[in-house]
């Protein structure tokens, strides 16, 4: 039994070296790497964290310029608008003075062509007025070969046209 014995102390002397060399084998991986790694994990693991923050900040700031600028292309987009209704506005009203000047223009020199109209009608009757005057004198001395009053025949002839001048109108 002594062999037994023996192959039990050793067994528990086994058991004891086997348990201290673990404690101490856990205590130096304890210090030396569960430590250090548990740390460099808990760096890792705040990095994420503010990675995670800072794409969450960068992405909100991405959403508020997008957002910006869309309203900036909006308010471009109107004003563009508003630019084209201006100049549609102005252009209209343009031609509308344009059309309104030469229609004036127009009526003008229409007026202006029947007064010079009416104007020459005049001065040719008036020297129409004349002429046949000055030749009637002439024609009636010769047939009656007598000279007629210029005054008395000046008036006759000048009735007879305004007969003919109100008779034309």
């Amino acid at each position: 039994m002594l062999v037994i014995a023996e192959s039990n102390s050793l067994y528990v002397g086994d058991m004891l070296f086997y348990l201290i060399s673990f404690i101490i084998t856990a205590l130096l991986v304890w210090h030396f790497v569960w430590k250090p790694v548990t740390g460099m994990m808990e760096k890792r693991a705040k990095t994420v964290a503010n990675d995670i923050d800072s794409a969450k900040k960068s992405r909100e700031e991405a959403e508020q310029l997008a957002a910006k600028r869309q309203a900036q292309l909006e308010g471009s987009q109107a004003e563009a608008a508003k630019i084209v209704d201006q100049a549609k506005k102005s252009a209209k009203t343009q031609g509308d003075q344009i059309v309104a000047t030469a229609q004036a223009d127009a009526q003008n020199l229409k007026e202006q062509a029947q007064r010079d109209a009416k104007q020459a009608r005049e001065d040719a009757l008036r020297g129409a007025k004349d002429d046949v005057a000055n030749l009637s004198i002439e024609i009636a001395s010769k047939l009656i070969k007598k000279q007629l009053n210029a005054d008395d025949q000046k008036a006759l002839i000048d009735s007879y046209i305004e007969g003919l001048v109100e008779h034309e109108s």
